[in-house]
């Protein structure tokens, strides 16, 4: 039996919408599967206003120029996240400061974010790793306290909370990803959530190129020309079509993975201590959004042997991040706060198991397979 990391899920009208948008005559962005979008997650979330992007990274990246990013600037984050999370400020000249993950959630670790701050510092950015909220009663405080942007990278994040909040909707900025890999996707997307009134009119004139051609849409002006900064970074309207299909069944795409989720953690909770490994925390206050289940071994050898006895078996388990404190490019261009131990140790230790829908009824043969592989 073969069971890949990830099958894409296809809901029931992603064809249907996609030939309904070509047959409109509209295939690039802003189109009206676009605005669709933008009204779902608008009310979803409750943002003041979203815009879709070509990925989590172009929204990231769009937030580093509305927060005034620049050169010499730090900007505090985990290490243990995508590159994406740093690069959208490194391009803009600023260096990111690695602070080290909690143990129980692995996102990055409040306590230790106020000694990382500097007279450079310009924003904070929680990543809500696993679609896990960080502790944003404390990050919010911190951040307010020292009058820093806190931007959100929630990319793992879509249909999760933290005290009923929608994640990416509790910073002033916040971004969603709807890459493949996620629970609700369009292939290659994303989506910038603004959650400050004073930033919608300068990220609508970066997200159209530098224009103000929103406004000439409206009918506001009779022409439109460059105005500020700015890129490509409206998806098509048909990548619009298949996401808007998928924001429809979120709740149940969200339910059918939970199950899967809650399955695993069943069988594991009790018995993966007994062998020294250790499943996921979930505080109270976070409703996750079961997008990664994962163990964590006791130590990298037992690690190495664990995966492949699930390869062997035809389960492809996967590691995560190498730690960006460690990277090359981390080492060139940002620096650490502390030793960041924890989220070394996590790196060598974590396990990512199968979890996509459809797999229901292989999820017996993966569980037992992996009892297995822990007892040995």
């Amino acid at each position: 039996m073969k069971i890949p990391f990830n099958v894409p899920y296809m809901s029931e009208r992603e064809l249907e919408y996609i030939k309904e948008a070509h047959s409109a005559g509209h295939l690039s962005g802003d189109g009206p599967f676009t605005k669709k979008c933008h009204e779902w997650i608008e009310k979803k979330t409750g943002c003041h206003k979203a815009l879709l992007t070509t990925s989590c990274t172009t929204a990231l990246e769009m937030t580093a120029v509305l927060a005034g990013v620049g050169p010499g600037d730090e900007v505090i984050m985990p290490s243990f996240t995508f590159v994406t999370t740093a690069n959208a400020f490194v391009l803009r000249g600023a260096v990111p400061v690695f602070v080290d993950v909690r143990s129980d959630t692995l996102n990055i670790d409040e306590t230790l974010v106020e000694e990382a701050i500097t007279p450079k510092t310009k924003a904070i950015v929680p990543v809500h790793y696993a679609g896990v909220a960080c502790d944003m009663d404390a990050i919010t405080g911190i951040a307010a306290m020292n009058r820093l942007t806190m931007i959100e990278d929630a990319a793992q994040g879509v249909m999760a909370n933290y005290k009923g909040q929608a994640l990416g909707a509790i910073g002033r900025m916040g971004t969603l990803s709807f890459h493949e890999s996620k629970n609700i996707i369009c292939g290659e997307g994303g989506a910038l959530l603004l959650n400050d009134p004073e930033l919608a009119e300068r990220a609508e004139i970066f997200w159209e190129k530098g224009t103000d051609r929103r406004d000439f849409y409206r009918k506001k002006i009779e022409k439109y020309t460059w105005r500020d900064l700015g890129s490509s970074c409206l998806p098509s309207d048909i990548l619009a079509a298949a996401l808007l299909s998928q924001l429809e069944e979120a709740e149940e795409i969200t339910r059918r993975r939970f199950n899967i989720w809650s399955c695993y953690d069943k069988a594991f909770k009790n018995v993966a201590p007994e062998y020294g490994f250790s499943t996921p925390v979930i505080p109270d206050e976070c409703d996750q959004n079961a997008h990664i289940y994962y163990l964590l071994a006791p130590d990298t050898d037992t690690r190495t042997r664990f995966m492949q006895t699930l390869h062997s078996a035809g389960i492809d388990a996967s590691f995560h991040y190498i730690p960006l404190h460690s990277s090359p490019g981390g080492k060139r261009f940002g620096r650490s706060s502390g030793k960041l131990p924890v989220t070394s140790r996590v790196a060598d230790q974590i396990v990512r198991l199968p979890i996509w829908i459809g797999m229901e009824d292989r999820l017996e043969y993966v569980v037992e397979t992996a009892i297995r592989a822990m007892k040995r």
